[in-house]
């Protein structure tokens, strides 16, 4: 196990010397922009409906249904609203896991997630570091990291120059997907050859994967 993780460090006090402050309201603004737009476009919509019931039109009501019920109607739309729901929810639980762990700075600073995107086996996450983190401390953090994410397990993966990006590959099920990133990816960060990191457990003394291990007779 790495010594990085603080429940691995026998000379470590249990509790963190500097508790993260609470984040400024911008910030925590910041956070939440995602879903109070959606709210307010919910609410926009839904004011404009009402409105045109009662003054006889139906047809924008008939609208805001049909934007509703078509999508949750298909399959496809289905697992589109429901793969940016598990964006949207990683996004914050990985916001949690950092506050929770050392994965944020002496002044309470978390790294920032620059992206976050669905893949077929659950979702690809672009995180600029903070100074005194690096990727070294996410792979030692990848079991708190993915039972705070509700996944299977997470790969961290590092740039080849900027040490400072690093992609964490949330994995939700397994599922093929195509090697190495997509092509939207290389377009905005110019880079191929991510380093991966080592699982724990392979020649670090540690436990076996959980998928590794033997199976009951």
């Amino acid at each position: 196990m790495s010594p990085r993780n603080a429940r691995n460090d026998r000379h470590r006090p249990p509790e963190a010397p500097w508790p993260p402050r609470r984040a400024p309201l911008p910030v925590r603004l910041w956070r939440w922009r995602t879903e109070i737009v959606l709210a307010a476009v919910v609410a926009t919509v839904a004011v404009l409906a009402a409105a045109g019931l009662r003054e006889g039109r139906w047809w924008p009501f008939l609208a805001l249904t049909s934007t509703v019920w078509f999508p949750a109607a298909t399959r496809s739309g289905r697992e589109w609203a429901l793969s940016r729901l598990h964006c949207l929810t990683t996004r914050h639980r990985l916001h949690r896991v950092c506050m929770e762990t050392p994965l944020h700075t002496r002044s309470g600073r978390l790294p920032l997630i620059m992206r976050i995107t669905p893949t077929a086996a659950g979702e690809r996450v672009v995180v600029m570091t903070r100074a005194g983190i690096c990727a070294a401390d996410f792979r030692a953090h990848a079991e708190e990291i993915a039972a705070a994410c509700f996944a299977h397990r997470v790969v961290v993966t590092r740039h080849p120059r900027r040490s400072n990006l690093v992609v964490l590959e949330v994995v939700r099920r397994e599922a093929h997907t195509p090697a190495g990133l997509s092509p939207g990816f290389e377009r905005v960060y110019g880079e191929t050859g991510w380093t991966p990191g080592r699982p724990p457990g392979r020649g670090s003394g540690g436990p076996p994967e959980p998928d590794r291990l033997p199976r009951a007779a």
